[in-house]
């Protein structure tokens, strides 16, 4: 005779950049292993492979292109899915702001973590009176490569590359060039003609791109001094 089946509970969430509705359901232990085993691998494929594979098996809904989804979404499913999986509350070691050297252990709800979004953030970009560009948010890769990063390259050739592969659309009012149709060496070039004002209204799209945020109090268990401090990004949670 064989064994019954487990039965699986399922949860509904909004993805915070189209706000539909999706459902999802817990990590499995064997997911939970094929994280285990890719991140010990210390390869960023295949940590982006199983991250793949285990959100396409998690996500209920029909539909949904995890490989599509921006960096934000990728991240608040992420904690949701593992919120449902082993504990609703984490528990973080904050350092403290008033000495910026000792460390705090705090207790937090996940349902209290939530995506952020600045008014002024927008995905267009002026350059010229002729010129304009729309950018993309960051990806899976880029989700991966924010949070489990273990290249020794240059953090300002990465930063380059990551702003070179968010570049959606250069366009004016009789042509558009779109990311289908210049070369990585392509876009460098643009990128590297440009002056610093013009560069740093492509800094402002990440800047206030919409990210995982939470205001916590933590007191210093040495001076016993209160303080506030802002968590953003799914690395901060998971410090």
């Amino acid at each position: 005779m064989p064994l019954p089946k487990i039965a699986t509970p399922t949860y509904e969430l909004e993805l915070p950049s189209t706000g539909k509705t999706i459902k999802f359901r817990p990590f499995l232990v064997k997911e939970e292993k094929l994280l285990v085993l890719a991140l010990e691998s210390d390869d960023t494929k295949e940590i982006t492979n199983a991250i793949k594979a285990v959100l396409k098996d998690c996500i209920q809904t029909r539909g949904i292109k995890v490989e599509n989804l921006p960096t934000f979404d990728i991240e608040y499913l992420f904690l949701n899915i593992r919120g449902k999986s082993v504990g609703e509350d984490i528990e973080v070691s904050v350092l403290c702001p008033d000495d910026g050297e000792t460390y705090a252990e705090v207790e937090i709800s996940i349902d209290d973590i939530k995506v952020i979004k600045d008014k002024k953030h927008s995905n267009q970009i002026k350059l010229d009176d002729t010129l304009m560009m729309e950018m993309k948010y960051p990806s899976l890769d880029q989700f991966v490569k924010n949070n489990f990063n273990f290249d020794e390259g240059s953090q300002v050739d990465q930063s380059f590359d990551l702003i070179a592969g968010c570049v959606d659309k250069v366009y004016s009012a009789d042509e558009a060039w779109t990311s289908e149709d210049f070369t990585k060496k392509e876009i460098n070039d643009f990128l590297g003609s440009m002056n610093s004002a013009q560069f740093k209204q492509i800094e402002s799209f990440f800047t206030t791109m919409p990210k995982l945020s939470h205001d916590i109090e933590v007191v210093n268990p040495k001076t016993k001094k209160k303080s506030t401090v802002t968590l953003e990004g799914l690395a901060s949670f998971f410090a």
